[in-house]
Formats: C-alpha cells, sequence, structure tokens
C-alpha cells in the first residue's frame, strides 16, 4: 500500500520545513509520496523544498484560491493508496501514521481517520473531534459551557476523549486527516464553495453521506500549532468568514430552516457575550484584551443580522 502525503501551504514556510522533518523521521519506512501546493502566498517554500526537499511534489497556485480547492489541485498529483491530508503547522509524533494507518486497513467501513491533536505545550487539542454542526451547538459553544458540561452530546467528544481504542466520532479536524483515495475521490475531494473554515465539517459530512464512519485513534499523536503562524490578533475576514462558512455547512446538510434557525441563534448568543463581556471584570482570556473580545462578537452579531456579507470573497490580499 502506498502512502500520500497532501499538505497545503500558505504562508507557512518555517512550518512547513518542520513538518516536513517530522514526516521523514515518523514515515522513513512508508516511504511516502508528499505533494505540497501553494495557495499563491510566493514564500520562498518552493526554493526550501528544492534545497532541502528535492523528492517533494510541488504545485504552485499563481492565486489564493482556498485551502480545499489547492488540495484539490494538489489531489491531482497524487498516486497513493491512502492520502494524509496534512497542515504545514503539524508534527508528526512517533508511530503515528503508522497507527491510522492500520486503523484504515483494519476497522469497519472505514472513512476518514483522525489522530489525538495536541496543541504546542503538549495539551490536548479539543478541537480534533467535534460533533458536526447544528444551530444549537454552535450558538452554545464556549469554553466555559464545556467545562461546566465536558459530558454534553452537544460537543461530540467525551466518550473519544475518555477511549483508550479508536472510536466512532462524527467530525475530525481537517489539519490531520487519513482515508482511502477512493474514498476522496469518490466524494469529490473538498467542496470548490468553501474557501476555507468548513470544508471539514463538510467532507465529514460527504463521507458519512457515502456509509463510511469516522474514527478517532486516541494513540495516534499529531502535535498542531493552531493559529501560531498568524498570531492571537482578531481578525474581522476570519471570524466573519468562520461563521459564513459554517451558515453554509448547516444549510446544505440540515436545510434552509435550520440555516435560518443558526443565524438567530448566533445573532441572540453574540449579543449576550456582548453584554457579558462588557460588564465582566474578569482577566482577559487567551491573550486577548476586552476590546478584542467585544469586536469579535460584534462583528458576529453584525454579520449575523446580514451585514457582513462581504466575507463571500473568494481571494485574500496577497
Amino acid at each position: 500500500m502506498r502512502l500520500s502525503i497532501l499538505i497545503v501551504n500558505w504562508r507557512s514556510k518555517d512550518y512547513l520545513a518542520k513538518a516536513l522533518e517530522s514526516i521523514s523521521m515518523v514515515c522513513a519506512d512508508l516511504n511516502p509520496e508528499v505533494v505540497v501546493v501553494d495557495g499563491g502566498s510566493f514564500d520562498g517554500c518552493g526554493e526550501m523544498l528544492l534545497a532541502r526537499y528535492p523528492d517533494v511534489k510541488f504545485v504552485q497556485s499563481e492565486q489564493n484560491i482556498g485551502f480545499g480547492r489547492c488540495n484539490n489541485l494538489g489531489f491531482n498529483e497524487v498516486t497513493g493508496d491512502a492520502l494524509l491530508l496534512l497542515n504545514p503547522d503539524t508534527e508528526l509524533r512517533p508511530s503515528s501514521v503508522q497507527k491510522m494507518l492500520e486503523s484504515l486497513r483494519t476497522l469497519d467501513c472505514p472513512g476518514i481517520i483522525g489522530p489525538k491533536l495536541l496543541n504546542s505545550d503538549g495539551s490536548l487539542q479539543t478541537s480534533c473531534v467535534r460533533a458536526l454542526p447544528t444551530p444549537l451547538n454552535q450558538a452554545l459553544d464556549s469554553e466555559w459551557l464545556r467545562r461546566l458540561l465536558p459530558r454534553s452530546r452537544l460537543w461530540g467528544n467525551w466518550e473519544a476523549f475518555q477511549s483508550t481504542k479508536p472510536v466512532a466520532v462524527e467530525g475530525l479536524s481537517g489539519a490531520c486527516m487519513l482515508l482511502w483515495t477512493e474514498t476522496f475521490r469518490k466524494v469529490g475531494g473538498f467542496s470548490p464553495e468553501f474557501f476555507m473554515y468548513g470544508e471539514d465539517y463538510d467532507l465529514c459530512f460527504k463521507v458519512i453521506a457515502l456509509g463510511l464512519t469516522n474514527y478517532y485513534v486516541p494513540d495516534a499523536e499529531v502535535v498542531h500549532h493552531g493559529g501560531q503562524s498568524s498570531g492571537q490578533q482578531i481578525k474581522k475576514f476570519s471570524t466573519v468568514l468562520m461563521r459564513e462558512s459554517d451558515y453554509f455547512v448547516v444549510k446544505k446538510w440540515r436545510g434552509f430552516k435550520a440555516a435560518a434557525l443558526y443565524r438567530c441563534f448566533m445573532a441572540f448568543s453574540a449579543a449576550v457575550r456582548i453584554i457579558a463581556i462588557a460588564v465582566s471584570s474578569l482577566a482577559p482570556r487567551r491573550g486577548l484584551n476586552l476590546r478584542q473580545r467585544v469586536l469579535k462578537w460584534w462583528f458576529v452579531f453584525r454579520w449575523a443580522m446580514g451585514l457582513e456579507s462581504w466575507a463571500k470573497v473568494k481571494t485574500l490580499p496577497r
């Protein structure tokens, strides 16, 4: 069985170099085919690959056509039987890919296989397993509620995080996904209507629609330095686009009424959070000051009220 690894780079050359180094160490016995697509960032990753990893297949997109479409572009170069979709800001831990491959080979009707994702400090990245989006779980999603109600089915990950063996789940993070190449081809790859965010949810839905099962493999560990390259500043574009992408996922898979309800719930949720933050005397969390936290939910509120449709643009400025 031949393994292909597909990575989309966007202004992440230094992280990409570390990811490729971890692939060289962890997958030496697998001799994988590696394909890297640069999504119009022209950050020098092509030159870096030529100098340090000449065997890597490199595809340069002239424009930033979006994460999903860049993956689809790179998929044209894939020849392996199994496909590992990997973010550039990841580092494989020993035996992680081998354990995922074993699960792909042996589990019943496997769709997507996902590992345990770890933050840079080694702590669990809880977004690696999640329930597929509904109006309610998206509106209520917060760190406080997750801590208060960790076993709630709203989050879809309690059973997975208690298990030491592979367990069936709904949604997995797009930072690291393993599936049969034929499965990815059969579902048509990533849906091109998603520019950024939501495409991993959509892929999970499409795989389930084929009658396959997504699995979380807890003993396969991958470090994901998510968000590190862009810092922790609130960005209007990404904040709004994330909600808009989730809205399109809900509309596509749960219907127009559910999508309309999602907007209503998000407007109410954002308003409540703005009020709570404004009257709160608690110290800012995650390095975000009070003004940034209010701005984040103000952007979400404006989007939910139909005032931020600009997020539908198809390219990012270089």
